[in-house]
């Protein structure tokens, strides 16, 4: 800011010259007295160009001191503290929008209050809740809102407070009502009984079903009264009303209750784990550890027993979903159709090849005890496996609904009609559509995401039900991700490439804009301070002439007639990408950092990454870990060939699959790989669990020749480099015990490595000063070894 003031200055100064103003261009490397006398590029007379270089001592010396300082900011290195010790380079971004129900307008939990902004303009239109008010009789502070929602009519909000996470998506919290006309607030339930679970309204009536201890209650807001829908919920034995431990994971949710649109049904899930192996793992920091058990499913081993139920809240009774008689099956999803009677369900097989779309009709009406009948309306089959999406949305005809599919070898949207089973596909074209952010039935249109320019982009649509009319929303190159509001009228765009962070802004459902609401600028400053490097963009092929989507960062003063050292970053799981046009926030600070220190790092998207059709994707199935490693080892040797790079100092790093991979390579590729370091790897696929790992390899009952083949701990005589091994002692999902069986064949072949383990961390493995100390162990291990 000062150094502009100074150009101002000058520039104020030279205005005074026979009453024209005279532009002045300072090169702040440059400059100097000649520099001033060369960016005077007017045609002017020695007499005024005199007049220019009149700039007093003093001021010279502040212009110089204050230029040489600019520069020294601009080729400022990076340090760990920087990325993973501050908040330096923490990003602005509009999080928490909630469409209300007119699509008028939004909410935004902002400072701990609840407030309300128009989508025309974005203006701000009332505070609805002062969270400094929120203070319960007999107590001092208030409760601090840490989520809410809306009733139906947006009269009562349920307030989220004190929440405690379980596992990635679950938690456990304390519940409020908070009552809009009167201001006051109570609470769901009995505290004294322990925190509460998935609390949410009924959309039609006064009521709250909510999850405590494995069990469903039902809280009537008109009566006060707390109804038991289940009570054999026990821990490690029966769930009801929420997900066991592999399906939050591997399906990616963990509520197991879904009201009906007139809201007297309530559709829950009940697990039993009973027959599910237990594991345990050892928590520190106490005098005497202590054994933490959860049910965790390996793969090839028992899983929970599933079933769907039926509360009717006027009748006081719950039904079964008949799913038929094969009990060992997933259930993935469930969803009311748009009649408040039919239930859908979706039943997968095992081997996870093939899903049926079944639903039932729970009305009151039919004849009492009489058996529910289920309706196959549609099925689909894989050679391989089938995905599971939230892309399903039931339309007003009562007959159709959305989907995706890959059936045609890219993810593709298509109608079908549930009396008929008929399909209709909408989009084509060799491209995935990667999300659906819903349809719009008033104009008949879809919106939704797709990877159509590029695997490495993505890009918001519209496009007519019928297929007719598609249009692209979003120019610009690079990643744009979309938040509609509740009719479609408005939508919150987020966009980045790979080298400049988000901007948002609103949008109308055209792509018109209406209003830039954050652009990141102070962060883009700070950027401009570093000595930073272009992530670029170019293919590799790979052993069978098939070209790979590749990034690489060289050095800020990269020079091609010298030697580098490659550090390859990797994940390289089904369907993953990090070959992306998008911020990659932290870890983009990070691969700068290791740039500035003399590395090229190299990112590469091998065969099984995701988006660019099915057989791509499916490439790797029953050999989960084969061809990717050839994948990289090839990469690797093309990198090796470049004139500018030092072959004998290719190292990879990897996290979670990404470990799994860097260990691999470091073994089989152990020609190619000086360096690997594995954070938290998968060391044999029978060690993790299977829904994730029967979905790409089947089971080790079937295929355990693939699973040891393609395990590094079969590899690690092959071993020659250096090796660095960092896991959690406290990682409920990739166990620790992965990486002391990785330990077990190193010390049994006899190769040194090294290892770091952090107690009581996680998958994440951060809190506190982690993330600092790990990337700072990472650092200082990769300039020794590499």
């Amino acid at each position: 800011m000062l150094l502009l003031q100074i150009v101002h200055q000058v520039g104020y100064e030279c205005m005074a010259i026979n009453g024209k103003t005279y532009q002045i261009y300072l090169n702040p490397i440059f400059f100097g007295m000649t520099g001033i006398i060369a960016i005077f590029r007017q045609n002017l007379s020695l007499s005024n160009t005199l007049m220019l270089v009149k700039i007093s001592l003093k001021t010279f010396l502040i212009l110089f001191v204050f230029s040489t300082g600019f520069v020294s900011a601009q080729q400022q290195n990076l340090t760990v503290k920087d990325i993973w010790g501050s908040p330096l380079f923490y990003q602005e971004n509009v999080h928490g929008v909630r469409s209300m129900k007119s699509g008028e307008h939004f909410t935004l939990l902002e400072k701990g209050d609840i407030v309300q902004y128009a989508y025309k303009d974005f203006s701000k239109v009332k505070t609805l809740v002062s969270g400094s008010k929120l203070v319960l009789e007999g107590e001092e502070e208030p409760l601090g809102i840490e989520d809410y929602d809306f009733n139906e009519t947006e009269t009562k909000i349920l307030i989220t407070t004190e929440t405690e996470s379980i596992y990635r998506h679950s938690s456990k919290a304390y519940y409020y009502i908070y009552d809009l006309k009167t201001g006051e607030i109570t609470s769901l339930s009995n505290q004294e009984l322990g925190k509460q679970r998935l609390a949410v309204f009924s959309p039609k009536n006064n009521r709250v079903a909510f999850v405590r201890d494995n069990n469903i209650f039902i809280k009537d807001l008109d009566t006060e009264k707390e109804i038991t829908v289940t009570t054999d919920g026990k821990t490690n034995e029966i769930i009801n009303g929420a997900t066991d431990w592999v399906y939050e994971e591997e399906f990616s949710f963990d509520n197991g209750i879904y009201w009906s649109s007139d809201g007297n049904k309530l559709a829950y899930y009940r697990f039993d784990e009973s027959r599910v192996k237990e594991f345990q793992m050892a928590t520190y920091g106490s005098l005497y550890p202590q054994q933490y058990k959860f049910k965790y499913p390996k793969a090839g081993e028992e899983n929970s027993l599933v079933s769907i139920h039926v509360y009717d809240f006027n009748e006081n009774l719950s039904e079964a979903f008949d799913l038929g008689k094969e009990t060992d099956i997933y259930v993935p999803r469930v969803a009311w159709t748009n009649n408040s009677d039919v239930l859908c369900v979706f039943r997968m097989n095992r081997l996870q090849n093939k899903l049926d779309l079944l639903t039932a009709n729970f009305s009151a009406d039919r004849p009492h005890n009489t058996a529910i009948q289920t309706k196959l309306i549609y099925s689909e089959e894989a050679k391989t496996y089938i995905d599971i999406h939230d892309n399903i949305r039931f339309l007003s005809d009562g007959n159709t609904f959305l989907w995706t599919s890959e059936t045609d070898g890219y993810n593709h949207i298509y109608t079908v009609e549930m009396n008929s089973g008929k399909s209709t596909q909408v989009t084509k074209g060799s491209f995935d559509v990667t999300e659906v952010y819903g349809v719009n039935e008033q104009n008949k249109k879809i919106y939704y995401q797709a990877a159509e320019e590029s695997p490495m982009e993505r890009h918001i649509y519209s496009i007519n039900i019928d297929g007719t009319e598609k249009q692209k929303l979003t120019p610009d190159r690079g990643t744009h991700q979309a938040q509609f509001s509740g009719d479609f009228s408005y939508f919150i765009h987020v966009h980045s490439t790979a080298n400049s962070p988000l901007t948002v802004s609103l949008r109308r459902q055209n792509g018109e804009l209406v209003k830039v609401l954050k652009t990141n600028e102070a962060l883009r400053g700070r950027l401009a301070q570093f000595n930073l490097s272009e992530k670029e963009f170019f293919t590799i092929e790979n052993a069978e002439g098939t070209p790979m989507n590749a990034w690489i960062i060289k050095p800020p003063d990269f020079n091609k007639k010298k030697k580098y050292p490659v550090f390859m970053y990797v994940y390289g799981g089904p369907g993953s990408n990090t070959v992306s046009d998008s911020w990659d926030g932290h870890t983009y600070m990070w691969h700068q950092l290791l740039a500035q220190q003399g590395y090229i790092v190299v990112s590469v998207d091998g065969r099984g990454t995701g988006n660019r059709g099915r057989d791509y994707k499916h490439s790797t199935y029953l050999q989960l870990g084969k061809y990717e490693t050839e994948d990289q080892i090839a990469a690797a040797k093309y990198l090796g060939g470049l004139p500018y790079v030092d072959k004998g100092r290719i190292g990879i790093m990897g996290w979670s699959y990404g470990g799994y991979m860097s260990s691999l390579c470091i073994t089989k590729g152990a020609d190619v790989f000086k360096t690997a370091v594995a954070v938290a790897p998968v060391s044999n696929w029978r060690f993790y669990d299977n829904i994730y790992t029967e979905r790409f390899m089947r089971t080790p009952q079937e295929n355990g020749d693939n699973y040891d083949v393609n395990s590094p701990i079969n590899h690690v005589s092959k071993l020659k480099g250096n090796y660095f091994l960092i896991h959690g002692s406290a990682d409920d999902n990739v166990h620790y015990q992965n990486a002391l069986e990785m330990v077990n064949a190193l010390v049994a072949a006899n190769k040194q490595f090294d290892m770091f383990i952090y107690p009581d961390r996680n998958h994440g493995i951060y809190g506190g000063n982690t993330r600092h100390h790990l990337f700072s162990m990472m650092l200082d291990y990769i300039l020794k070894n590499l």
